[in-house]
């Protein structure tokens, strides 16, 4: 049995808000019931919150709600990176959406996630994240949509947060991190988990962060520097060498920051692989979606390019993790790569309207 899961530390579970309860927790926080006006008055943007000139989808953007920064600690929050956890509410997100032509973003939990080694606090994370992430998608109809979190490494409420997300609060796809407990993504541990989102046929955008293993092996140096792509790395590498991406083909896979140092490594991997008598790795690898949150430079796009076309690639801006002006700077990073605007086209907008066919 699972030690983390139903140890002698577990608490008792804490119950789930009721709607009543869930709705007035959000009202102080600028999103009320589902029923009035706009929760997100800001100047200069219209009743819907949408400019023509939109087009971007940015698949790559976080929350952090109030309940969730209260339980968790800004400090936990922001240990992966050097500026630590930003301040954030959803008028903010909509500020730099609509400074930047973003139509749409796909909001979901970045690092360290919701799991702290306690099966019914992280049940209880995960409830009120995804309620919160729903809430803001039935306030601004398109222009949010959400990755559910589930909280791994407990499988029973896993199964069952993936059902009501799926079900209930209709996500438009699951955000998982790509190490849970230790466990990377492919571990058996998680296989029943990966077989039910397979017979969903869910989209699963996957983020990266540090495995207790990795920590600190570089006093002074944030994870987020070297070990969040490495880590990518290594989630991708474990569910290719698991079997899980050839059990599991009705997944759709999105991995952060262009798929971390995979794309530089693909050839070394693949042919590693071929001499242990594991052939096919690189089919499934050049079936994922990629995204641009921190990579849109030659350096980055040059191996990704070799590996995928440009219908695999999504925009995604990292905010607020990366801040306002940052996301103006990626975005002009990548139309400075000089891509055909046929590639740009679909980096921008249109692989994530093929993907989350409700924002078409």
């Amino acid at each position: 049995m699972d030690r983390g899961v139903r140890g002698k530390n577990s608490v008792k579970p804490i119950p789930p808000l009721s709607r009543r309860a869930f709705v007035k927790s959000l009202g102080g926080l600028g999103i009320g019931a589902l029923a009035g006006g706009n929760r997100f008055s800001i100047a200069g943007i219209s009743e819907n919150g949408t400019r023509a000139a939109n087009r971007l989808v940015d698949t790559h953007h976080h929350i952090l709600p109030p309940e969730y920064v209260r339980m968790v600690g800004r400090d936990v929050i922001g240990k992966p990176s050097p500026s630590g956890a930003p301040n954030w509410d959803p008028a903010q997100s909509l500020q730099v959406m609509n400074a930047n032509g973003i139509a749409t973003a796909v909001v979901s939990i970045s690092a360290p996630g919701i799991w702290f080694g306690n099966a019914a606090r992280a049940r209880h994370l995960a409830r009120i994240c995804n309620e919160y992430a729903a809430q803001m998608a039935a306030d601004y109809p398109g222009r949010f949509g959400f990755f559910a979190a589930l909280p791994l490494p407990d499988v029973a409420g896993s199964l069952a947060e993936l059902r009501h997300a799926v079900e209930e609060l209709h996500c438009d796809g699951i955000g998982l991190i790509t190490n849970y407990g230790g466990r990377y993504l492919g571990d058996p541990h998680f296989d029943a988990v990966f077989d039910e989102m397979n017979r969903r046929r869910v989209t699963v955008y996957v983020h990266p962060y540090v495995c207790d293993c990795d920590r600190a092996i570089l006093p002074g140096i944030p994870s987020a520097m070297i070990e969040f792509p490495h880590s990518t790395t290594r989630a991708m590498i474990g569910l290719a060498s698991s079997g899980t991406f050839e059990r599991c083909p009705d997944i759709q896979f999105i991995f952060s920051h262009a798929g971390g140092t995979l794309p530089f490594l693909v050839n070394r991997v693949v042919g590693q692989a071929n001499l242990m008598g594991h052939r096919g790795w690189d089919e499934p690898l050049r079936r994922c979606y990629y995204d641009t949150a921190g990579s849109a430079n030659s350096a980055a796009f040059g191996p990704l390019l070799q590996l995928v076309t440009s219908k695999q690639v999504l925009f995604g801006s990292d905010f607020p993790f990366a801040a306002a002006p940052s996301v103006t700077a990626s975005l002009a990073s990548l139309r400075a790569l000089g891509l055909p605007d046929s590639d740009l086209e679909n980096i921008e907008g249109v692989n994530a309207r093929h993907l989350f066919r409700r924002f078409a």
